[in-house]
């Protein structure tokens, strides 16, 4: 059980916290499954009392407190997602132009040879 990071602060966390400097924007998400070095898990109470500095926006995702693992539609949805990623993509093969023939192949690459008009 992880506890909150915010100093003094015993509860236990519920939300990570995490800043992208890039986009001025402060991101609260649920509790990520690793601790992480430049992110900070908190507790219900710090998570929805965040606040941003001036020009920054606070991101706020969905947070379940009472679920702290994945579920089985979170699990097959990650599961899908890399056999897609992992499936190869179709290869087309690529027709020559109507004009010009193939004279050489090597690899992937073809030698195609622009016919001359006389």
């Amino acid at each position: 059980m992880r506890r909150c990071s915010r100093t003094a602060c015993a509860r236990s966390a519920v939300a990570t916290l995490t800043y992208v400097y890039s986009d001025s924007t402060a991101v609260v998400g649920p509790l990520a499954t690793y601790a992480e070095p430049h992110s900070y898990d908190l507790c219900e109470n710090h998570a929805h009392g965040l606040t941003a500095p001036r020009g920054w926006e606070v991101l706020r995702l969905d947070i379940d407190a009472d679920r702290s693992t994945p579920g089985i539609d979170d699990l097959e949805a990650l599961a899908d997602a890399v056999r897609e990623a992992a499936r190869p993509a179709p290869r087309r093969p690529v027709e020559p132009e109507a004009d010009s023939e193939e004279t050489g192949r090597r690899g992937h690459l073809r030698v195609l040879r622009t016919p001359t008009t006389p």
